[in-house]
């Protein structure tokens, strides 16, 4: 078994992360929505809705992910970013085609 070295490939899952604690809420408070709220700048493209700007953190983890597959950690980020961006363009265009 090959052991993997940290390196810029171990950012991709430090992305995903990072978004995925910007995406959720917990008990009906979004942490990412107020750190940037704090810091004084909008999470959403259109007030409350339109695009959430965690996807700012997923792509660069799914390209960075791709790159640098050989780093430890950037499988796994990659592929949960890709999970997570198609969640999100599919739901966008559900939401879309709704409205």
């Amino acid at each position: 078994m090959k052991k993997r070295k940290i390196g810029i490939g171990t950012t991709s899952l430090v992305l995903f992360i990072i978004g995925s604690l910007f995406a959720f809420t917990f008990n009906k408070v979004c942490i990412g929505d107020n750190i940037l709220n704090y810091i004084g700048l909008k999470s959403w493209s259109n007030g409350n809705q339109g695009t959430h700007y965690t996807l700012l953190f997923y792509i660069p983890s799914l390209i960075i992910g791709y790159k640098f597959n050989d780093n430890f950690g950037s499988k796994v980020g990659n592929i949960l970013s890709t999970i997570m961006v198609t969640i999100i363009i599919v739901t966008s265009l559900l939401f879309t085609a709704i409205i």
